[in-house]
């Protein structure tokens, strides 16, 4: 099991997520965030003063997934956030040990696994 973190434009959300439900990836967590990659400083005026931003507004996405569904995912997540310039974001796959679903006590991939595509295989 892999946990998939995303940071992408704002803008580029909807774009992701249509790309995410083609793929048939179910299940994530978006938020809302502020950070600093490879764009140029940006400087502002506010109420007359000169102020440097470091921090760009971002969004972050959650995605808890099986072996099988790493690759398309990272696929969408790229298809749709792709922009082809500097502050595109990034994407991390992170090992996950152990994942419990709360409501029912199930464990690992069965607990990433979305209830819809568990009652379509009963």
């Amino acid at each position: 099991m892999k946990l998939i973190v995303a940071i992408i434009r704002p803008d580029r959300l909807n774009e992701v997520l249509e790309a995410l439900y083609r793929s048939e990836v179910r299940g994530l967590t978006v938020s809302r965030v502020l950070g600093h990659g490879g764009e140029t400083e940006r400087v502002e005026t506010y109420r007359g003063t000169t102020v440097k931003v470091d921090l760009q507004e971002k969004v972050r996405l959650e995605i808890g997934v099986s072996e099988p569904f790493v690759q398309p995912t990272v696929d969408a997540i790229l298809a749709g956030a792709r922009t082809g310039e500097v502050g595109d974001g990034k994407i991390f796959v992170l090992d996950v040990a152990q994942v419990y679903r709360i409501r029912t006590g199930e464990r690992n991939e069965a607990a990433v696994t979305p209830p819809e595509v568990e009652h379509a295989t009963e």
